[in-house]
C-alpha cells in the first residue's frame, strides 16, 4: 500500500490486524514447521514448545529454547528465527493446501481498503518475514501496508508492539495517529490486554479459541464472533471517529 497521496483523503484511523486465529489458520502447521527448523539451527530435536497463543515470536523462541535445555543466547535466537523463516517459505504450497483465511477475511480487509479514511497494518506475534509468507499465501497481502505493521522480532512484549506500528504508520502517512484513532483486533486474551495497555481502542473476535465472553472478561470493550460482526463494529468506530 503506498503512503497516502495528497490528492486522497487523509487517514484518520489505523487498524492493526492480529494474523492467527483473527486472519487466517495454520491448523496445526504452524507445529510441525516448528519441529522442522527447531533441529535445523539448535542440532536437537524439539522436545517441548512453548505456549504460543497471544505470544511474541522473540518470546516463544525463548522459552521454547528454556525448555528443551538451550540457553536462549542472541545467536541461537536469531539462527532458529531464520530457520523457521526459511521453513515458512519452503513450506508455502504445504501451507496453501492445509492452513485457510478466516470466513470473512478477504471481504473485510478489501473494503477497508477501499475507504478513504482508513489506514490497514498488522500487529502480530509472528517474525516480520513469517507474517508476510502467511498472507501472501493467502493473497491477504495486498490490502495492507505491511511496512506499518508491527512484529514478533521487534520487541517480546506486545503492547510495545503498539507504539512501534504507530510510530511507523506516522511514518509512512505523515498522518499522527491518536490513541483513539488506533483499532487493535485479536482473538486472544494477550491481544486485548496490550491494547488496552497501550491505551488503544481494541475489538476482540472469536474467531480462534477463546469466546466472546472470555474476550470481555479480558477487559475487550467490543467485542464480535466473527469478522463481518467486526467489520461492522469498525464501520462504527469510523463514522465516531470521523464526526
Amino acid at each position: 500500500m503506498p503512503t497516502a497521496l495528497p490528492s486522497r483523503p487523509v487517514p484518520r484511523l489505523l487498524v492493526l490486524w492480529d494474523l492467527d486465529h483473527t486472519l487466517i489458520e495454520t491448523r496445526g502447521l504452524g507445529r510441525a514447521l516448528y519441529e522442522r527448523a527447531f533441529p535445523a539451527a539448535t542440532g536437537a530435536p524439539l522436545a517441548t514448545l512453548a505456549r504460543v497463543s497471544g505470544r511474541t515470536e522473540l518470546d516463544i523462541m525463548a522459552d521454547s529454547l528454556r525448555l528443551n535445555n538451550i540457553t536462549p543466547t542472541n545467536e541461537i535466537i536469531i539462527r532458529l528465527a531464520r530457520a523457521l523463516i526459511q521453513t515458512y517459505h519452503d513450506a508455502r504450497e504445504e501451507l496453501r493446501t492445509i492452513g485457510r483465511a478466516l470466513p470473512g477475511a478477504h471481504d473485510t480487509l478489501a473494503r477497508l481498503a477501499h475507504h478513504p479514511t482508513v489506514y490497514q497494518s498488522v500487529l502480530t506475534g509472528n517474525l516480520r518475514d513469517v507474517a508476510r509468507i502467511k498472507l501472501e499465501v493467502f493473497h491477504l497481502d495486498h490490502y495492507l501496508d505491511l511496512d506499518a505493521g508491527a512484529y514478533g522480532d521487534d520487541d517480546p512484549d506486545r503492547a510495545t508492539l503498539v507504539t512501534i506500528a504507530q510510530q511507523r504508520a506516522t511514518q509512512r502517512t505523515g498522518v499522527i495517529f491518536s490513541n483513539d484513532a488506533i483499532v487493535l483486533i485479536g482473538d486472544t486474551p494477550k491481544d486485548i490486554e496490550a491494547g488496552l495497555a497501550a491505551g488503544v481502542q481494541v475489538i476482540g473476535v472469536a474467531t480462534g479459541n477463546t469466546s466472546t465472553q472470555e474476550l470481555q472478561d479480558a477487559g475487550a470493550p467490543h467485542t464480535a464472533a466473527n469478522l463481518i460482526e467486526c467489520r461492522e463494529i469498525i464501520n462504527q468506530l469510523i463514522q465516531n471517529n470521523n464526526a
